[in-house]
């Protein structure tokens, strides 16, 4: 496997949570929550890519559970094109099925109230989003 971070983003009608990878791929940490309303979104996004430089970016695709386009992917698909247009780090969609639910399941658990932990929920659905990527990528080898 390339050495070097990995991004993810977790694209919502409201919220986008990042997660980032070490150099090694090993690890996903959640990294922050951007708001979709926020005019500064790209540039915000080019300093986070800036700033952790990585080697490619995942983006949560949103598929029902028989594998049909979910009502948030033309949305999601429209937020690939944006990240392609600020760099040239390649751009791949990551099937997403469950992360938020796992994530908000995972807060609850942890005794994170639903309304706290809006902006931790969608990091960690982000954070399930590169762990899902990078294990599909540790099995490419």
């Amino acid at each position: 496997m390339q050495r070097g971070r990995r991004m993810a983003f977790d694209f919502g009608d409201v919220r986008i949570g990042v997660a980032i990878s070490d150099l090694d791929a090993i690890l996903a940490s959640p990294l922050t929550t951007l708001s979709t309303s926020d005019k500064q979104i790209a540039d915000k996004i080019l300093r986070l890519i800036s700033e952790y430089e990585p080697i490619i970016i995942y983006v949560g695709k949103p598929l029902n559970m028989d594998s049909s386009h979910g009502a948030g992917a033309a949305k999601a698909q429209a937020f690939c094109s944006l990240l392609e247009s600020l760099s040239d780090i390649p751009v791949a969609m990551i099937d997403e099925r469950l992360s938020s639910v796992t994530a908000a399941r995972n807060m609850r658990e942890s005794g994170v109230r639903a309304k706290q932990g809006k902006d931790r929920i969608d990091q960690a659905a982000a954070v399930a989003i590169l762990e899902f990527a990078l294990e599909i990528e540790s099995n490419r080898k």
